[in-house]
């Protein structure tokens, strides 16, 4: 459809097959031929619109409605020119619409972009912010566990060791008086039964003296209770309190297997190193049954690397689960039987020594966990 810019043109308001059909419909009525020019023609009547001559029409019985012809045209042509008008301004109302209606559309897509970025860039920070509130809660239990640990063990300390140290001396002193009570008894059968076994006891109270003194001594290792936060700490020894301080929880039923290289010391958090080394071995001795063994080694690696592997033969672990080991509250024991928390403490405890922990396990044979330290490091990051 023509949209006039300027006054149209015959041709714009009347197609060629239009003035066909409405010259033959004058024509009809007048009973004689009728002619439309588009230039001037002698004795042809004008065709005007707004004002404008378009055509001149020629034709008809007589002057009048040759004129009168003309005039039915120009009526014809002015009511196409009005619904042209029409038609033009619906059109272009539309048009103006359909356009301010995709102005409004990218304006609102480009708002939805900018909230679900918003949105994305949200979770991310409550994403951070559940990570950090977790890890928290985790470092909180832990730090309360090993001050609930370190208390008892100064407790444990101050209570027991001075009993224990009198108890081994007077034992000691007591076993000086049976040699001189021997000497003056007189040398019979019974009488060396009786202290022969007496002997016997005093021995075993003495072993029993002196494991309770191991103990105490495991604990304060264990607990770190006389050491500063960052020190260098030995490996070896941090393992070994911990197997021992397993054994008694056990009442020294379990079989640990120590083979522990020779490990330079290195610089970190000893109360937290034994922590996570207590936490993989209790999970070792949950997972044995009773002719199950652990077996605890450390080396040198190269590379600036110390390891510590604690490996057990226990019944394994379901390969569908080990990539969730370390998930905060994850537990493959029964209601009761864990916080979950255990290898997920020992990770970050790793992480924040600058390490890493590994785990690998196969239903029915068993389960092998790998640590592995920087020989060199500075100052571990919380």
């Amino acid at each position: 459809m023509h949209n006039f810019h300027e006054d149209p043109c015959l041709s714009d308001l009347l197609p060629d097959k239009r003035r066909e059909q409405l010259l033959q419909l004058l024509q009809q009525l007048q009973g004689t031929a009728i002619t439309l020019h588009e230039t001037p023609v002698p004795d042809a009547e004008p065709v005007e619109f707004n004002l404008e001559t378009l055509a001149w029409l020629q034709g008809g019985r007589d002057v009048g409605t040759q004129a009168a012809a003309a005039r039915l045209l120009e009526f014809v042509l002015h009511f196409v020119g009005k619904y042209r008008l029409a038609a033009n301004l619906h059109r272009d109302t539309t048009e103006a619409s359909f356009v301010e209606l995709q102005r409004q559309n990218a304006v609102l897509r480009e708002s939805e972009e900018r909230y679900r970025e918003l949105s994305e860039q949200l979770q991310e920070r409550v994403d951070a912010q559940v990570r950090v509130i977790e890890q928290t809660q985790r470092q909180l239990y832990d730090s309360a566990r090993l001050r609930a640990v370190g208390q008892l063990a100064g407790g444990v300390a101050h209570e027991i060791n001075n009993p224990v140290g009198f108890i081994t001396s007077n034992l000691r002193v007591a076993g000086r008086y049976l040699d001189e009570i021997e000497a003056k008894l007189p040398s019979d059968e019974s009488t060396a039964f009786v202290l022969q076994d007496f002997r016997a006891l005093l021995e075993e109270s003495l072993s029993g003296a002196r494991r309770i003194s191991a103990i105490v001594a495991d604990l304060k290792t264990f607990s770190n209770v006389d050491r500063a936060d960052f020190t260098p700490c030995g490996l070896n020894a941090l393992l070994s309190a911990a197997c021992n301080l397993l054994q008694a929880e056990h009442g020294q039923r379990l079989v640990v297997e120590q083979r522990l290289g020779d490990l330079p010391p290195i610089r970190g958090y000893p109360a937290m190193l034994s922590q996570a080394f207590y936490n993989v071995l209790d999970n070792a001795a949950k997972a044995i049954v009773d002719s199950g063994v652990i077996r605890v080694s450390s080396q040198s690696v190269g590379g600036g690397k110390l390891e510590v592997c604690i490996e057990d033969n226990g019944g394994g672990i379901p390969e569908a689960i080990l990539p969730r080991l370390f998930d905060p509250f994850f537990s493959t024991r029964g209601v009761g039987g864990g916080t979950g928390l255990g290898l997920t403490v020992s990770r970050d405890v790793m992480r924040a020594h600058c390490g890493e922990i590994s785990i690998s396990s196969q239903e029915g044979k068993g389960t092998i966990v790998i640590m592995r330290f920087p020989e060199h490091q500075a100052r571990p990051h919380e």
